[in-house]
């Protein structure tokens, strides 16, 4: 039997994930085609992973367009989100912008056969438990599993979420169930996949993962999945 060492958060700090955690699941519920690139984007990349922008010039972005909120999801790292966070409560920021930013990751996982992306959100960034996935890449072993990703970040306080559902060698129809008896929260149901001008969920596949979401009671979440320049497009 393995004993968990690592020391328990204060109930002050377990209140304080949890009620992110809950806001979070607030907005997610009136989550639709239209809220993202303009008002909500969960899924972009800095380059503490793969991404070109700075933590701060996706702050500066997301500003200037007006966003409501945003998760940063770099790749098996959290150093975009605390930069962009410690940028947020800089002293000089003013007046303060009505932008809330979520902690995110994106964190690799084998699901049904096949490698998956599992996005985690509003979890506590120094939780021990998520430590062996933020060493900047993929883990090996029985932590690989889809299983111990979505449960450690659940253990760390947060909301799991299976990213781009349709973009896998094995269809949305079969990984969602899968992933939905592992416990996941939600899926990346408003993505374009073909990386359109000016960015739009991509309809064929929306209409299926969002009729998959409804199915299961999952979260629906929306984002451009940026790598490059531009927080309104992926690429």
């Amino acid at each position: 039997m393995m004993i968990d060492l690592a020391p328990a958060p204060s109930l002050s700090n377990q209140a304080g994930e949890q009620e992110e955690a809950r806001a979070l699941r607030e907005v997610l519920a009136n989550i639709n085609e239209r809220s993202c690139p303009n008002s909500y984007n969960f899924h972009m990349h800095t380059q503490f992973s793969d991404g070109k922008l700075r933590p701060e010039e996706i702050i500066d972005q997301a500003i200037a367009i007006g966003l409501q909120g945003l998760a940063i999801t770099d790749h098996h790292s959290v150093g975009g989100y605390k930069t962009a966070q410690n940028c947020l409560n800089h002293p000089n920021l003013n007046p303060k912008p009505s932008l809330h930013l979520w902690s995110g990751v994106e964190i690799n996982a084998y699901l049904l056969k096949t490698e998956v992306h599992i996005l985690g959100y509003a979890f506590d960034p120094d939780h021990r438990a998520l430590e062996p996935y933020l060493q900047g890449h993929a883990v090996e072993g029985n932590a690989y599993q889809a299983s111990a990703v979505i449960d450690t970040i659940h253990k760390a306080g947060g909301l799991a979420v299976l990213a781009h559902p349709a973009r896998y060698r094995y269809p949305a129809t079969e990984l969602i169930p899968e992933a939905v008896y592992l416990g996941i929260d939600g899926v990346e149901t408003y993505y374009a996949y073909n990386n359109p001008t000016p960015w739009t969920p991509s309809p064929k596949q929306t209409k299926q993962v969002r009729e998959l979401g409804e199915l299961y009671n999952l979260l629906h979440t929306c984002g451009t999945d940026t790598h490059g320049r531009n927080i309104q497009k992926r690429l």
